[in-house]
């Protein structure tokens, strides 16, 4: 084996996200725009894709007004500026076993992310599932965080937030094969 690059499918991936506060919790999705997986001698050794910041979505508020309300609040300054910050890109930098560490940027901002993955190939099928634990305050997202504001009573929303990446791969095949 050698060098083999997946692109990843980006309608059979999805990223989950949960963001907790005092009173609960929300959850819901965001897209995979593009990407890549590289291996090498059939360990994944480097990758990059990007998150469209703009396809948030809300899958707990059932109500259409409310949860066009949320998504909004998700998509302004206060959380994401989707606006100004349509992609956030995750590159990794290394794969020790099944832990992945890599460089996310959000809004600009670009922080090393650690987490473990559970990647399977069969035949020219890569998946990889894993979750990804975020302290968004390092990424300017300081809306209702107990670190910035005081007395936030019920109101205040936990830094981490969870991505619970599912991506589905294929092998690129390569100009000579095609």
């Amino acid at each position: 084996m050698k060098k083999q690059t997946f692109n990843i499918v980006t309608g059979q991936s999805i990223i989950g996200w949960t963001g907790r506060k005092v009173t609960g919790s929300h959850n819901g999705t965001i897209a995979l725009q593009q990407g890549t997986l590289t291996l090498n001698e059939g360990q994944l050794t480097t990758g990059r894709f990007v998150i469209d910041t703009t396809s948030i979505t809300i899958l707990d508020i059932t109500d259409p007004a409310t949860n066009a309300q949320f998504a909004g609040h998700l998509a302004s300054d206060d959380f994401f500026a989707s606006e100004q910050y349509p992609e956030a890109v995750f590159e990794i930098t290394s794969v020790d076993g099944s832990h992945i560490t890599g460089n996310l940027t959000i809004k600009g901002i670009t922080r090393p992310v650690g987490f473990d993955a559970d990647i399977n190939i069969s035949g020219d099928t890569l998946t990889a599932a894993g979750k990804i634990v975020i302290d968004r305050t390092q990424f300017g997202i300081k809306f209702r965080s107990g670190n910035f504001f005081q007395n936030l009573g019920d109101t205040l929303i936990y830094n981490d937030f969870d991505l619970d990446l599912n991506i589905t791969a294929k092998a690129a095949v390569s100009p000579a094969l095609a």
